[in-house]
């Protein structure tokens, strides 16, 4: 309304009573005058220049059609107040494509994508002005093909496949959207839920962890430290067990055979079913047979919605995985 009066204004006295008619118009409608003065705020902020590991992305203009194509960054574009057109369901959530916990910030339903294999053409059709894509393999050819159709968001440089952590995806979302303080402010909030988390949960403090899962058909595997499952233990104070690191490097998990199952254990264990019931995970007499279950340090999370929670790598879905595991992993973590 205040821009629209400086224009008025600027026409001279000719027009004072439309002046006056459109300022009790403004008025009646409420709060119009803080919503303009918030969007010119977010496209002053623009053109905005992103580092990532293919060099520098420019995001010219505000961005009204956002897709979201890496993982979790549907929640993270939701946390900063944006609704993308387009998603990937990479923990298979269904509905929106997002966790419970922010399922409901949509007004209006996305356009359902893939995630392994990106359809350009249906990305495409939704004319977007940026694609996130900041937590996923870090393909070179898929990210070239992204940019032709709009600016992209991808990984940061030196990151593995899906290696992007939940700080460097919020300050990348929040840079190219527009909104680095409210970014910095969120990633501010997180950190204080662990810091208030780890004081309740002072035993977890400089414990080791093993974070493996079930995929079925007696197949286990081995998160590593660049996995966001390893980086919420981590932020709980705790480590990645060393021999599991050992294992493997350039990626986020690393298969474990049956034989070298106790691998795994640590002062902490946590394990999940992925492609399997948590029942068949219980039953498992070699798993049973392991340090970490015979000295009940074990911690077998069968809640579906707390395994996506744990292992969506969000700052929402983190937040609410903490308030379930903690005080399990408390419960069952070594003493000193």
């Amino acid at each position: 309304m205040r821009s629209r009066l400086g224009d008025v204004r600027r026409l001279g006295g000719l027009l004072s009573v439309l002046l006056l008619a459109t300022a009790l118009s403004a008025c009646g409608q409420g709060g119009s005058s803080g919503e303009s003065t918030g969007e010119a705020t977010d496209n002053a902020a623009f053109p905005v220049t992103v580092s990532t590991k293919f060099g520098e992305v420019t995001v010219p203009e505000k961005p009204e059609r956002v897709v979201a194509l890496g993982w979790s960054d549907a929640e993270t574009a939701l946390d900063l107040g944006v609704q993308p057109v387009g998603v990937s369901d990479w923990l298979d959530f269904g509905g929106n494509g997002v966790g419970p916990w922010a399922a409901g910030e949509f007004t209006e339903s996305p356009e359902m994508l893939g995630t392994n294999e990106v359809d350009y053409e249906k990305v495409a059709s939704l004319e977007p002005d940026l694609i996130l894509n900041t937590r996923s393999d870090g393909s070179g050819e898929k990210h070239q093909t992204l940019s032709k159709i709009a600016p992209t968001i991808a990984p940061p440089a030196d990151t593995v496949p899906y290696g992007t952590s939940w700080r460097q995806q919020l300050d990348l979302v929040s840079k190219a959207l527009g909104k680095p303080d409210a970014g910095q402010a969120r990633i501010a909030e997180v950190e204080r839920a662990f810091s208030e988390t780890l004081s309740q949960h002072p035993r977890l403090q400089d414990k080791t962890v093993g974070v493996g899962a079930y995929y079925g058909s007696n197949q286990y595997g081995a998160y590593l430290t660049g996995d966001s499952r390893v980086r919420f233990m981590r932020e709980l104070g705790m480590t990645n067990k060393p021999e599991i690191d050992e294992l493997g490097s350039g990626s986020f998990y690393v298969d474990i055979s049956r034989e070298r199952l106790d691998v795994l254990s640590a002062d902490l264990t946590v394990v999940f079913a992925i492609n399997g019931s948590p029942r068949q995970l219980r039953q498992d007499q070699l798993l049973n047979r392991t340090s970490a279950a015979r000295e009940d340090r074990l911690v077998i999370l069968d809640d579906p919605e707390v395994v996506n929670a744990f292992s969506s790598g969000s700052a929402s879905g983190m937040e609410y995985a903490l308030q379930q595991v903690a005080p399990v992993f408390a419960e069952h973590v070594a003493d000193s």
